[in-house]
């Protein structure tokens, strides 16, 4: 089987976001592979171990995402490829980055493409559908079981907290929810076998886009961080005192009635 994976570089989920000038501060923050899309790579990888075939991982960024496409390698996945677009495009969006993989994908010939279901940095769960709309190919999101029989898939996806099971031919394209199933660590060897393992880099121009090609249909006007919740307050005294004070709060402080 020819399968492929989105796969995104994000901040670690334990980091602390800060902002300068209007944007998120990189500097000093780590970076990992987007945690649904670890889903994703497992995925694939099991898929292959079981119908065999190569999984090939693409990353759309810059050269930073190399150590995240070396990790997926390191957990099994055969070949990486990198579009790097840091000096092409300044500020794209969800847009943006499935113009480029649909126009990588669209000759490629893929038997099964994975994604995660949601980036936890941006959060919209749009890049995979939009490529697959873009590659005219069935896609169902948010699944939690897989399996392929011949040219077969029969899928079960989360449902607001139901199930329901989907039948579709290949090529398809599935973003990965959490419980799809346990993400595998690199082994010492599998990370000494990523080193050796090809990493394609590409630009626009080897897909021959131009910028005007993928310029994003969204614009981002601020970026803040949440307003600091105050500390709460504890009410002392007698029950009727209690629902006094209460009620004098939600009408003085609160406004709520």
């Amino acid at each position: 089987m020819n399968i492929y994976v989105l796969m995104k570089r994000t901040f670690d989920t334990e980091e602390k976001i800060t902002i300068a000038n209007g944007k998120i501060n990189e500097e000093g923050a780590e970076f990992i592979i987007n945690p649904y899309d670890e889903y994703a790579v497992e995925e694939a990888i099991q898929v292959r171990d079981a119908h065999g075939g190569e999984v090939t991982v693409i990353s759309v960024g810059n050269e930073d995402a190399e150590k995240q496409l070396r990790t997926a390698l390191a957990m099994g996945a055969d070949k990486a490829v990198l579009i790097n677009i840091e000096d092409d495009v300044e500020n794209g969006d969800q847009f943006t980055t499935a113009k480029i993989l649909a126009e990588y994908l669209k000759d490629k010939d893929a038997d099964l493409i994975l994604g995660g279901n949601v980036a936890i940095d941006g959060g919209s769960g749009q890049v995979a559908p939009r490529v697959a709309d873009q590659l005219d190919i069935p896609y169902v999101t948010t699944i939690t079981k897989l399996e392929i029989n011949g040219g077969t898939a029969t899928i079960t996806r989360d449902v607001e907290g139901d199930s329901e099971v989907i039948e579709t031919s290949l090529p398809v394209l599935v973003t990965a929810q959490q419980g799809l199933n346990e993400p595998r660590y690199p082994s010492l060897p599998g990370i000494m076998k990523a080193k050796k393992k090809p990493l394609e880099e590409l630009e626009l121009d080897d897909l021959d886009l131009e910028e005007d090609d993928v310029e994003a249909k969204t614009k981002t006007i601020e970026i803040y961080l949440p307003p600091k919740k105050e500390a709460g307050k504890v009410l002392q005294g007698d029950i009727s005192d209690q629902v006094k004070e209460l009620v004098n709060l939600l009408h003085t402080e609160a406004k709520v009635i």
